[in-house]
């Protein structure tokens, strides 16, 4: 079993508020994850100008999992670090799975806004929803 937080992360060519905007509307999940279930409901933090995207994804099964997530300003663009914690019994083989699905994800949200993917007009919600 392991224990330690993985931190993965991707630079974005885009202005972090833009990748903030994009990856806190949970309308926008289903473009960019794939490894969150269908019912599953996500709440993301409150609204902030600290790009804390931290959310809880509750499993039909009523398990929450918390995840800690931030979009921050680097040069001309972003960086999105989520921190990957393993879950008691997890093993080595299961945290490489679970870190290669997630920089799949972080990938796909990079390549999305890359090629002008927008936040949707107007404030999105920060109310629980399936993806």
């Amino acid at each position: 079993m392991t224990s330690d937080s993985r931190f993965l992360s991707v630079r974005i060519d885009r202005p972090a508020k833009t990748v903030y905007e994009y990856a806190a509307d949970v309308a926008n999940l289903r473009e960019w994850v794939t490894g969150i279930e269908s019912d599953a409901q996500v709440t993301f933090a409150p609204r902030n100008d600290f790009g804390v995207l931290d959310h809880e994804v509750r499993t039909p099964a009523g398990e929450t999992v918390y995840v800690p997530m931030r979009v921050t300003s680097h040069g001309d663009g972003a960086e999105v670090v989520f921190t990957l914690r393993p879950f008691p019994g997890m093993t080595a083989e299961e945290l490489e799975r679970d870190s290669a699905a997630v920089m799949t994800d972080l990938n796909r949200l990079r390549e999305n806004l890359e090629a002008g993917a927008a936040p949707a007009p107007g404030p999105a919600t920060d109310q629980p929803a399936a993806p």
